[in-house]
């Protein structure tokens, strides 16, 4: 902590961050709407300290600048550090939730068949076991319909790829990967058991990987989010 800071600050501007950071993204409070430390302060009842990291964080993110004499000012969407995972699960919580699950799953499609490619050529071995572990593991859990502990195995597969790939640009989008495919099931956009098909593409994949297959690895993936795709569709044509 800095001089002046206050003990627990940094737990006590998180429901203030995360309402404001909602508006935001939601269109609710605009570009160019002008915020101030002295109304943050007297609308939620925390102290300066908190009001003013609520707004550094913020701005770390894209979503407001700060100057003097002018205030703390909303940017426009094309300034957000979209890739930050706060920023897309506000997004995905928010109004424009069917639009950002489009942006996610088309970069899912363009980046993870290329990153399961990488995987099948730079994975150590260790990589290559686990992945297939984690495979494995996801048909049972599925299977049984136990959809929390499947949905943590999902993540840790995709995560696993994206950084096994060899490619930093690709691991660092593994948290992004890991907020959609958490978001698309607190917001009930999963189905109740995962359908057979997707289980087999992931053990697909696995084993491509863990083979060294790197075209198959790829093309497992491009079919596997292509079933994504698919089930999203009705809610992008609506």
């Amino acid at each position: 902590m800095g001089v002046g800071d206050e003990p627990g600050a940094e737990s006590r501007h998180s429901p203030v961050l995360d309402k404001i950071g909602r508006e935001i993204t939601c269109g609710e409070l605009p570009a160019g709407h002008v915020l101030t430390l002295d109304r943050i302060q007297e609308r939620f009842g925390v102290s300066r300290t908190v009001a003013r990291e609520t707004m550094r964080i913020l701005e770390s993110m894209g979503l407001v600048t700060s100057r003097r004499r002018v205030g703390i000012t909303v940017q426009p969407r094309d300034s957000w550090n979209v890739f930050d995972p706060r920023v897309i699960w506000w997004r995905l919580s928010g109004s424009g939730r069917d639009a950002q699950l489009r942006s996610l799953t088309e970069l899912r499609i363009a980046i993870e068949p290329l990153a399961a490619s990488a995987a099948a050529r730079s994975a150590s071995a260790a990589e290559r076991e686990r992945v297939l572990a984690v495979a494995g593991q996801m048909r049972g859990l599925g299977e049984a319909g136990k959809l929390d502990e499947f949905l943590e195995l999902d993540i840790a597969f995709h995560r696993l790829l994206l950084e096994a790939s060899g490619n930093e640009m690709f691991g660092a989008l593994a948290d992004v990967v890991a907020v959609v495919l958490r978001g698309r099931t607190q917001l009930g956009l999963m189905p109740h058991q995962p359908v057979p098909e997707a289980l087999a593409l992931h053990e697909e994949v696995a084993r491509a990987v863990a083979s060294g297959r790197a075209a198959d690895a790829e093309d497992g993936m491009r079919e596997l989010l292509a079933e994504v795709r698919d089930a999203m569709l009705p809610l992008w044509q609506r």
